[in-house]
């Protein structure tokens, strides 16, 4: 299986790079993993609705041009779907099996994910209804694919 993982920004604290890096090395042995990280726009505190849609678009055309065709994207968003992690790692097995072994997750920026992104997307998920930096979510994100992966070839798992 191959797993892209497009963000928004780069991720500039050197614990937080540790850790993707950790759950990489760990997820070789189940996928080929690959991330992609797109400029992310400035952006001000105060702007407006209409800024923040431009600046959402701008991110979204990066985003978009990193997708291929055939791609199962899974864009996360606060208004996806809730899992527990072990109907995650059934939803990656079933997608396994169904042949789709290219998948994309998407993490937006600070503002979301414009519209553009989401209407591409094959489904949202989210992991909470709480709000997580995006530079944190990507590690959260690795870890739980890398738990989906145990999950699935019945491996344990310490908590």
């Amino acid at each position: 299986m191959k797993i892209t993982i497009i963000s928004v920004g780069k991720i500039k604290e050197k614990h937080l790079r540790d850790a993707i890096a950790e759950y990489g090395k760990r997820l070789s042995g189940y996928c080929t993993i690959k991330s992609i990280e797109v400029t992310d726009e400035k952006a001000p505190e105060n702007m407006s609705d209409k800024e923040m849609d431009m600046v959402k678009g701008l991110e979204a055309d990066r985003i978009l041009s990193k997708l291929k065709a055939g791609q199962h994207v899974i864009a996360l968003d606060l208004k996806g779907a809730q899992k527990s992690s072990e109907s995650f790692a059934g939803e990656i097995e079933q997608l396994q099996l169904a042949g789709k072994s290219d998948l994309a997750f998407i993490i937006g920026g600070s503002l979301g994910l414009h519209g553009k992104v989401t209407d591409r997307a094959n489904e949202l998920l989210s992991f909470s209804k709480m709000t997580f930096p995006h530079q944190l979510m990507k590690v959260i994100l690795m870890e739980q694919i890398y738990r989906a992966f145990r999950i699935i070839k019945n491996e344990p798992y310490h908590k």
